[in-house]
């Protein structure tokens, strides 16, 4: 599949398909042959971003790698709800790990098939973002220190869904969660606590570090297939809204995680042994509040009153996002 950007004209719309494109350029999903690795009977939400996220990497994952793959799940939402023991809807070889070693576990997996001299059967680690950025934090660093040939995939939700929506290390500052409730002075989350770890994963200069959402299906498909072009380590960070833990409507889904990227809260970047190599330009830049007011983890910013102080310092993190990843080209070129 091409990476070069193609303009679809029917925004907006509910339009779907690939008719006036080339077979090559179509997107994965769209190919009726595609691995279907996530594969219907799971028990997702209504509108989950990462059963989304998980079909879309995995699939194309798959195809990248000639359907050679193992993927290792850390616990967390997406192990709980798509396998329901006896029942699986995994449709690839898929291994479920503790909560906190499926980087570990996954190194081993690739550790085996080298020993075996199957070169070419890839393993994909994948989890959530609190297996990801708190609980397995220190096994993927060993695994990024060591190099170990594994992608690893977080899908990030900005919260531990799966046990009662607790804050965790990825949580955006004023999100409201069981325990960072809208109570006192600071409501939410407060500024300055979590973990960056697309740009941890940079500081290790691993060979590859994208991050992407689940409302840009192909930049998403073209990371994956960029990343098993790569051996050694390599981590990509996918946004995927959560609407039982953010409060928003299940049809938003999509929606909420382009105004993420759209508003600069959520930068699309590439790096390379550490240096960013690219970036995804806003199509449309939008203030953080277009963002925020889809969900009801923001509502006390905006009820019974206004918190301006607050709203601006979000705005001021998405203002800086846009001239650290350079989002925003067409101003910097005036």
């Amino acid at each position: 599949m091409t990476t070069t950007p193609i303009k679809f004209y029917q925004v907006g719309s509910f339009a779907v398909g690939n008719r006036l494109l080339s077979q090559d350029d179509r997107s994965i999903q769209s190919d009726p042959d595609r691995t279907n690795a996530l594969t219907s009977g799971h028990r997702a939400c209504q509108g989950c971003g990462e059963a989304l996220g998980a079909r879309y990497a995995l699939d194309a994952a798959m195809r990248a790698c000639n359907d050679q793959l193992i993927a290792v799940n850390a616990t967390g939402c997406l192990e709980v709800f798509s396998t329901p023991y006896p029942e699986s809807s995994w449709r690839i070889p898929w291994l479920h790990s503790l909560f906190g070693n499926a980087p570990a576990v996954a190194t081993g997996v690739a550790a085996a098939m080298k020993a075996k001299g199957r070169t070419d059967v890839r393993v994909v680690g994948q989890g959530g973002d609190g297996a990801t950025v708190d609980i397995g934090f220190g096994a993927l660093s060993g695994m990024f220190e060591r190099n170990d040939d594994v992608l690893y995939i977080c899908y990030d939700n900005e919260a531990y869904m799966n046990t009662g929506i607790q804050r965790s290390g990825a949580t955006p500052p004023a999100a409201r969660t069981a325990t960072t409730q809208a109570v006192g002075d600071a409501p939410g989350n407060v500024f300055g606590q979590g973990k960056n770890l697309p740009r941890i994963a940079m500081a290790h200069e691993i060979p590859y570090v994208a991050t992407a959402t689940v409302a840009d299906l192909r930049d998403l498909e073209a990371k994956v297939t960029k990343a098993m072009s790569f051996r050694g380590a390599r981590y990509i960070h996918v946004l995927v809204p959560c609407p039982l833990g953010w409060g928003s409507a299940s049809c938003d889904t999509l929606k909420i995680a382009r105004l993420a990227t759209q508003s600069a809260l959520f930068p699309v970047f590439e790096a390379e042994k550490g240096e960013v190599t690219s970036s995804t330009p806003i199509r449309k830049l939008v203030e953080v509040e277009e963002y925020l007011k889809l969900q009801v983890r923001y509502a006390h910013l905006f009820s019974p009153t206004r918190n301006d102080a607050v709203i601006n310092q979000l705005q001021a993190i998405a203002n800086k996002n846009i001239a650290r990843y350079n989002l925003m080209p067409q101003n910097a070129e005036n």
